[in-house]
């Protein structure tokens, strides 16, 4: 299994000191947060863009993707029942994927819990269908552009939708289109009070995309979750994408969080 990390861990770091400590721990891609990058990415030229791919080129590493996708601009917000907020938001999202594809990237990770909330005075159902209806009516461009959106469950105590990983699968099957698939984070599916071994297996066909952390928010090796039983999941079910490294706690500081996250992770995978 090939292994990411995210780079709003490394806090004021150039995305250059960023790849340069990935590559030389021994990780094979990077996942971006447009959000350290610039207040939107509309504000990323194309001399920029293109820098950034030949970066990661330049240190042999992969650009995963992109997540906290709705971080900035302000006012963005998924499903909300304002068409005017809701059609911000989507051309928003046209333009992370045609970043994401710029740079490199494969996978846009919808999470950003708090621009996706079933709001007071709205029902879950036609939240679901709004959500979908923005999501179906990016897929031409990310098909054009190479890139796969991946929900991702995240549990109630940061959203009040979808939760679980197989409410996510659900609108997988449901849009049923290639370029839209989940991710499944270990810590958020912890939290939630499901197994993440179990998870796997159920939503197998519909994932595309894997978070490595602790449920203590910190990265693999920092709390007590054994991440063997969770590889071999995965290659149990043949699984070949990225586990990419995401943590909320950044205390540890990047380096020591970036080497024991990969030591941790390549110990568990040499037991299989």
């Amino acid at each position: 299994m090939k292994f990411a990390i995210c780079n709003e861990l490394f806090g004021k770091q150039s995305l250059e000191e960023v790849f340069e400590t990935a590559a030389r721990v021994g990780y094979n891609g990077v996942e971006i947060a447009p959000f350290t990058l610039a207040g939107s990415v509309t504000e990323i030229d194309t001399a920029r863009r293109n820098h950034i791919r030949q970066l990661a080129e330049d240190y042999q590493l992969d650009i995963t993707g992109i997540h906290w996708l709705f971080i900035s601009p302000e006012g963005l917000y998924l499903n909300h029942p304002d068409d005017e907020i809701r059609a911000f938001t989507r051309q928003y999202l046209c333009d992370l994927i045609q970043f994401c594809g710029d740079i490199g990237g494969k996978v846009m990770v919808v999470g950003s819990p708090k621009q996706r909330d079933v709001l007071e005075d709205q029902t879950y159902e036609a939240t679901w269908d709004r959500t979908k209806s923005v999501i179906e009516s990016c897929l031409p461009v990310a098909e054009a552009h190479g890139v796969t959106i991946c929900i991702e469950p995240l549990d109630h105590e940061q959203t009040n939708f979808i939760n679980t990983p197989v409410e996510a699968a659900q609108m997988v099957r449901e849009i049923s289109h290639p370029n839209f698939r989940m991710i499944v984070d270990v810590r958020a599916t912890l939290c939630q009070g499901e197994d993440v071994v179990a998870a796997i297996h159920k939503v197998k066909d519909e994932m595309a995309y894997f978070h490595l952390n602790d449920a203590n928010g910190h990265g693999p090796g920092f709390g007590a979750i054994d991440f063997f039983p969770i590889l071999q999941a995965l290659r149990d079910i043949g699984y070949t994408g990225y586990g990419s490294v995401e943590v909320f706690d950044f205390s540890p500081g990047a380096e020591t969080i970036a080497t024991r996250s990969f030591e941790t992770l390549m110990a568990a995978q040499e037991k299989l």
